[in-house]
């Protein structure tokens, strides 16, 4: 899948596709909410943009959309034509590669590729292109064309966990993480760091939906809910997870345990269905969107960043969300911990 002819690709983005994100359009997920309507956008320019989504896809209601979020601002707001893609369950490394290359082919640049899945892939295929410019989100993949999108998921996860301790009655939460990757064990680590300098003795219980290369546990509600439901059962009353598209099955769980749940990446409380949304606590925010607006901001301007970015408390790229209110009463804690973590007085872990 190296290279294909210019009617092929065009071809296949339009049949992967065909979801390109619009300014003018309305939808009720947050990475689809238009940046504001079609007159208010500036004019169109000669630069088209390329996304390649993980799994789940725009309408994840968490990590996809905050990405997708991202690319309708730039569409809007710097006037960039768009096009997106989206992954497959289980599909294979060859695919991936294919989706990136089809897009070069019909003449995106640059192109960003959404999760660590595409890290092989994108390392491929922009050797094999020097002159287009690549981004990926939560992957290091060096190279002369290539900007990483990171985050410090670990400490906005230590704000969510010190939130669940807080608020636990029972001295027993959980966290349940997509696939079990270094970048996951991030989220598990800062949660648990954060769980246990409010409460010592806490417990947390630990919980993957898959391992890689299976990639599915970021897109399967129904194993979010079963997991959730034995960490309920087995006396949790506060769950987090970082399963993307599967969290809206530890949300299900929560409502028919008259338990609490934590969401991911978006603030999930204003995303997630309305049966399920008094029972997220809080979410822990990173803010893709913001780094993939800037980075497109760059490409506006010329001077396109190469290497890795790291987006911190410190720069509000990872945080924690207050809709709903119930984690007004403590919020005066949180953001002392917050303080700490960014002076230096709290190192949190990310293993």
């Amino acid at each position: 899948m190296r290279r294909l002819t210019k009617a092929t690709a065009i071809a296949g983005v339009a049949v992967l596709v065909l979801a390109g994100a619009g300014c003018g359009k309305n939808s009720d997920s947050e990475g689809a909410k238009s940046a504001g309507s079609d007159k208010d956008c500036v004019a169109k320019t000669d630069t088209k943009v390329g996304m390649a989504f993980d799994v789940g896809g725009r309408g994840d209601q968490s990590f996809n959309d905050s990405a997708a979020k991202g690319l309708d601002k730039a569409e809007c707001e710097l006037g960039f034509e768009v096009q997106t893609a989206e992954a497959q369950d289980g599909e294979a490394e060859s695919a991936r590669e294919g989706r990136l290359q089809q897009l070069v082919d019909a003449g995106y640049n640059p192109v960003i590729a959404v999760g660590f899945a595409y890290s092989a892939s994108l390392s491929k295929v922009a050797k094999a292109n020097p002159k287009v410019n690549f981004a990926i989100v939560d992957d290091a993949a060096p190279g002369d064309n290539i900007a990483n999108l990171l985050f410090a998921e670990e400490e906005g996860s230590f704000l969510v966990g010190a939130a669940a301790a807080l608020k636990s009655e029972s001295g027993n939460i959980g966290f349940v993480g997509g696939v079990e990757t270094p970048l996951i064990k991030k989220f598990e680590a800062g949660y648990t760091a954060g769980a246990k300098t409010v409460k010592k003795d806490i417990k947390v219980q630990v919980r993957y939906l898959s391992q890689p290369p299976d990639f599915s546990g970021f897109g399967d509600p129904a194993k979010g809910k079963t997991t959730a439901e034995g960490m309920f059962d087995a006396g949790a009353d506060v769950v987090y997870h970082a399963a993307g598209g599967s969290g809206g099955g530890v949300f299900e769980a929560a409502a028919a345990a008259d338990k609490k749940a934590i969401g991911v990446d978006s603030d999930q409380a204003l995303t997630a269905d309305a049966a399920v949304k008094d029972v997220i606590l809080t979410s822990m925010l990173k803010n893709i969107d913001v780094a993939v607006f800037t980075y497109l901001e760059a490409v506006k301007s010329g001077d396109i960043p190469t290497g890795p970015t790291t987006y911190d408390l410190k720069v509000d790229g990872v945080g924690y969300s207050t809709t709903g209110g119930q984690v007004d009463d403590i919020k005066d804690k949180l953001d002392d911990y917050k303080k700490q973590i960014i002076d230096g007085t709290i190192t949190v872990p990310s293993k």
